[in-house]
């Protein structure tokens, strides 16, 4: 196990991205390629969950469109991805809120990590 992740250290570019966690409102800007030509494109929702460590870690992203749920998984180094900006902290309890998934209307709100008490 050193050994791959020696070899996930050395060679494989990392990106500098801010840090997030779940319960986050994030924007995740990836280049898409339609023939020749390429496009960025974004994706805003809620992270649900963090998943893995170093090269291989990954995260899951959820908005609704219209009345229909709809998840994202990225790698954290995908070569497409381009930017992401935090848009919103979250307070959340759990690392990977998947309940989130069952909550709908007023109920699916997040409280604001900024508004709550110290």
């Amino acid at each position: 196990m050193d050994l791959l992740k020696y070899v996930q250290d050395k060679y494989i570019t990392k990106k500098e991205f801010p840090e997030f966690k779940a319960g986050d409102t994030i924007t995740v800007y990836y280049e898409i390629k339609e023939g020749q030509k390429t496009r960025t494109q974004f994706f805003k929702g809620t992270v649900i969950q963090l998943r893995g460590t170093g090269a291989t870690k990954t995260f899951t992203i959820r908005k609704m469109s219209g009345d229909v749920g709809v998840e994202r998984v990225f790698p954290i180094n995908m070569p497409a991805l381009q930017k992401i900006e935090v848009n919103r902290q979250g307070k959340v309890r759990r690392a990977r809120i998947y309940y989130f998934r069952d909550l709908r209307g007023k109920k699916a709100r997040i409280k604001d990590k900024s508004y709550t008490k110290k």
